[in-house]
């Protein structure tokens, strides 16, 4: 089965992983590394690196499936630093869809908050230029853990 490639990166937090959208500069990197660097201070109990700036998706059953491009795998851009390597992990189920420098309203509607990816309906996290996306990004995976379960992991 094919996958898709896509520019975007994606985080393993905890048991599912964030997959970050946007424009070329809207920040997919520096949110990878903020959600990395939350679970290194504790605000997270875990979060890894998926992959960054191309990942492949793939639908399978009810879940999408991120995985890095092998080429890229554990290499993350910091602008004004170059590529560093990470621990990362090779594939993850995608709970989150984050789109940097969207349209978005203050109070979005339902059919806002979801996005369809390769036939899967998923949560989505709109963001807006100039809006920092963290603080956003952690109260959906806080607060919001019933609208992003799913159905349970399986091993990959």
């Amino acid at each position: 089965m094919t996958s898709a490639t896509v520019h975007a990166s994606a985080v393993l937090v905890g048991a599912r992983a964030v997959l970050i959208r946007g424009p070329s500069g809207s920040g997919k990197s520096r949110l990878a590394l903020q959600l990395i660097e939350a679970a290194r201070s504790g605000s997270l109990a875990f979060a890894r690196l998926v992959g960054d700036d191309r990942v492949h998706l793939r639908a399978a059953g009810e879940r999408l499936l991120v995985r890095s491009v092998e080429a890229l795998g554990g290499l993350v851009e910091v602008r004004g630093v170059g590529l560093l390597r990470l621990p990362h992990e090779r594939s993850a189920v995608v709970c989150l869809v984050v789109d940097l420098g969207a349209d978005t309203e203050r109070l979005p509607d339902a059919q806002q908050r979801q996005v369809v990816i390769e036939g899967i309906s998923l949560p989505r996290l709109a963001v807006a230029d100039g809006t920092r996306a963290l603080p956003a990004v952690l109260a959906m995976l806080t607060y919001s853990r019933e609208a992003l379960a799913g159905p349970d992991p399986q091993p990959l």
